[in-house]
């Protein structure tokens, strides 16, 4: 028969990162293109014996229906841990367990905006973000970036101009600490700036966090949620990156009035988290492993980082790129000839992928980027790909 679709998934597409897939797995394939953690950094022995426990002890409640908001034990290890690492006070009733960080992006959206409302996104922001906003119809107006992150003087002209169209955006989307795609970390007087930009003109921040806690060089930074003393943050972390991406457990903190609404909204989304990952993030929590876990993952991480930055010096030309001091990736920014997008095909010849910086952008991207990431693809194999990647380019140059 011949179905008759709404018109909600109008403006959806495939995520560029999913069509990637299709290639990364061909025979010999090296690819710089997904943002998964290495296995390497799983803690998998630990999670293995947190779960005989549960089964033997707790399996009544870890394997039943739970609470929309997620596990309390869970939460209330969750305000101990955002203590001691963010410098951050939560109140649990204040928070809500989310199927990953993905989950909360989408419901944010739809909570704050309305179909065709405007919200600030830097330019270029998560890809995961952009879905969200298609998703639910939302427009995006860019605020552009460099190394220091997000530039806050554009993001000052374009409030402005906003305000003499009549427009009040629903919400600034940021990721302060080694963004995705770019691997820029926002200064702190930029997270200062940001925040009283935020307060005169009375829109939330959303700030994303999922890679705080991978730095690998310099000084820790405080999140906006730290800073914040009017309560207008919503802060989301979660332990994709720290514990393990398959257990799809992350969290948002946010004021009592929003996570209202998000239980409302979860209530209808999935009715309640998987109660069997909370509960070994709770224990992971509990038990201390996650203290002794992060350094393991920084010390492969780091050495990856190195090795991709050596690999970039040795080889690439025609090219400038980030150098994150943490994180899982780094922006790759090619002689401005050159369209990265219609470049995959001749990298996926030369087998090496990477994901095209033009999906990284609402509108107006700028087509010669791309995201490189090193945290999953072994040591050697990053040497070599970065190799191919620079044959690749170099072929690219010859052509035009």
């Amino acid at each position: 028969m011949d179905f008759e679709f709404s018109d909600n998934l109008k403006n959806v597409k495939s995520s560029e990162i999913r069509d990637l897939l299709k290639y990364i797995r061909l025979p010999g394939m090296i690819s710089f293109g997904g943002g998964m953690p290495n296995p390497e950094s799983f803690p998998s022995k630990e999670i293995k014996n947190i779960l005989d426990d549960i089964i033997d002890n707790h399996s009544s409640s870890a394997l039943q229906y739970g609470e929309t908001d997620g596990l309390i034990y869970l939460r209330d290890e969750l305000k101990n841990y955002l203590l001691k690492d963010e410098n951050m006070h939560v109140n649990p009733d204040n928070m809500i367990i989310t199927t990953g960080s993905q989950q909360a992006l989408y419901a944010l959206s739809k909570i704050f905006a309305n179909p065709n409302d405007y919200v600030i996104t830097e330019a270029p922001t998560y890809v995961g973000m952009l879905s969200s906003l298609n998703a639910n119809s939302v427009r995006s107006v860019s605020v552009n970036m460099d190394s220091d992150g997000m530039i806050i003087e554009d993001l000052e002209s374009k409030l402005k101009m906003l305000k003499s169209m009549g427009i009040k955006p629903k919400f600034i989307y940021t990721i302060p600490t080694f963004q995705n795609p770019a691997g820029y970390t926002m200064t702190l007087d930029r997270r200062k700036h940001l925040l009283e930009l935020a307060y005169q003109y009375g829109i939330p921040v959303i700030e994303d966090n999922p890679y705080g806690d991978l730095r690998y060089s310099g000084s820790k930074l405080p999140a906006l949620k730290s800073l914040d003393t009017n309560d207008i943050v919503t802060y989301l972390g979660t332990f994709s990156k720290v514990m393990a991406p398959g257990l799809r457990t992350g969290f948002t903190v946010s004021q009592p009035e929003v996570i209202h609404r998000f239980n409302m909204l979860k209530q209808s989304l999935d009715l309640t988290g998987d109660s069997l990952s909370q509960y070994i993030a709770y224990e992971y929590l509990k038990r201390g492993i996650i203290y002794d876990q992060i350094p393991k993952t920084i010390n492969i991480y780091r050495r990856k980082r190195d090795i991709m930055l050596e690999s970039l010096d040795d080889n690439m030309e025609n090219a400038e790129w980030s150098r994150p001091d943490g994180g899982m990736f780094l922006w790759l920014k090619l002689n401005g000839k050159i369209d990265s997008s219609k470049m995959l095909k001749r990298a996926i010849d030369n087998k090496v992928a990477y994901v095209t910086g033009s999906a990284f952008y609402y509108n107006n991207p700028e087509i010669n980027t791309m995201r490189l990431n090193f945290t999953y693809s072994q040591d050697d194999e990053i040497k070599e790909g970065i190799k191919r990647l620079a044959k690749t380019v170099n072929d690219e140059m010859k052509s035009y």
